[in-house]
């Protein structure tokens, strides 16, 4: 197992990930120091668990919104595949009945056609 070494809030901390995830592991605890900063500059020094609390909650909530929209996508793709077999299913059916009146004009020539050599045998 991995270990990588992060800064957080000024804290130093070792934590252990799977192998090949240390610069994924380093990206998350810059986001989280940079929302504890920003947290700073907006509130001033007001401790570092309670800074920290705040971040926790922030990106929690950055989080369900996430997955909220995420859910929200999955819906509309799930109705637009259903429009989208709705669609072909009604393009088969037009796409039936213009092979079914292409075969009954087809017919009508003939009989036409029949017609018109009958007469001029006539």
């Amino acid at each position: 197992m991995a270990q990588v070494t992060v800064t957080i809030a000024g804290h130093v901390y070792r934590v252990a990930c799977g192998e090949n995830e240390e610069a994924h592991l380093q990206g998350l605890a810059r986001q989280i120091d940079e929302k504890i900063e920003t947290l700073k500059r907006n509130f001033g020094e007001i401790g570092d668990q309670r800074l920290t609390i705040m971040a926790a909650i922030t990106l929690a909530d950055e989080l369900a919104e996430a997955n909220r929209r995420i859910a929200a996508l999955e819906i509309e793709i799930v109705n637009l595949n259903s429009a989208r077999t709705t669609l072909e299913t009604e393009q088969d059916e037009w796409a039936d009945d213009i092979v079914e009146s292409l075969g009954e004009t087809a017919a009508r020539i003939e009989r036409v056609a029949q017609n018109l050599s009958g007469v001029g045998r006539g």
